[in-house]
């Protein structure tokens, strides 16, 4: 039986900024856009989701539930340098690492480096030595047997918890999770499942393969597995990209065509020299 971890930092921006400018502990924070923008919320402190804030909303509803918070501008280079600096944990343990974002990576432990025989004595050392390591930031952890599992597992008890659902235990947790915790779906899918009286994973799986199908397209396959605790998925630490862009968020409406087309050619230029670096194709602008 495979043993996997899903590591995930506690709303690592907001931590991080907390960490380098102690003055910021305890407080609303916002990281993303500035109130008044039409940006949006990349993360944010406990202290603010406690108002309703969560990642994605626009930064202008954030201000409306929570005036005194305090908005600040993302700082990828501080956020990737301390993401290097996890990653370097995790290959510690094992090469079998792949990263799904800046915060976020499932292990193989299954067969590790340092010879340790539990899965749970693996992610709570390697959770303590990110705190240790990078002064005092904290991550929740999922330990299971297979990677949809452990995913599930390291939301149940954030933030700085360390969840194992194990074989026998994983029907009764599927059964009572709520349809919206399955990872993959989203706000819409949520309703559109939830109009047909489907809100949690007792109700998900007294569907058939041919109903999850017809209902969710090819995804129905994976959630007719996934809901009876079965994932075959495995920790691959290189993944393909599938695609590269660039995004730019206006301040405010913008009507003229010259203006659209000179921002247009510098973004072309950024995927340009972006596929360049990685030598991928012939990029022409």
């Amino acid at each position: 039986m495979r043993k996997i971890i899903h590591i995930d930092m506690d709303a690592f921006y907001a931590s991080v900024e907390a960490r380098d400018n102690p003055s910021l502990r305890g407080k609303p924070l916002i990281v993303g856009g500035q109130p008044h923008s039409r940006g949006v919320v990349a993360t944010c402190s406990y202290e603010a989701r406690k108002f309703g804030i969560h990642s994605g909303m626009a930064s202008s509803r954030a201000y409306q539930l929570c005036p005194e918070a305090i908005f600040l501008k993302p700082r990828f280079e501080a956020y990737s340098a301390v993401s290097h600096q996890i990653r370097s944990i995790f290959l510690d343990y094992t090469d079998l690492v792949e990263p799904l974002s800046l915060d976020e990576a499932y292990l193989d432990v299954t067969v590790n480096k340092r010879g340790i025989p539990y899965a749970t004595r693996t992610a709570r050392e390697i959770k303590r030595r990110i705190r240790k390591e990078t002064g005092g930031l904290t991550a929740s952890a999922g330990v299971s047997y297979n990677m949809f599992l452990a995913k599930i597992a390291s939301d149940l008890r954030k933030p700085n918890g360390l969840t194992v659902v194990r074989p026998e235990d994983a029907h009764e947790i599927l059964m009572k999770l709520p349809i919206g915790k399955f990872y993959g779906i989203g706000p819409v899918t949520e309703k559109m499942l939830a109009d047909r009286k489907i809100r949690t994973g007792a109700d998900l799986i007294r569907l058939t393969r041919a109903e999850l199908c017809a209902l969710l397209g090819k995804s129905g396959e994976y959630y007719y597995e996934v809901v009876r605790g079965n994932d075959d998925r495995e920790v691959t630490p290189e993944r393909e990209h599938k695609s590269l862009g660039t995004e730019c968020t206006f301040q405010h409406d913008i009507t003229d065509l010259t203006e659209l087309v000179s921002t247009l050619a510098e973004q072309s230029a950024e995927v340009s020299d972006e596929l360049r670096k990685n030598e991928i194709g012939r990029a022409h602008v």
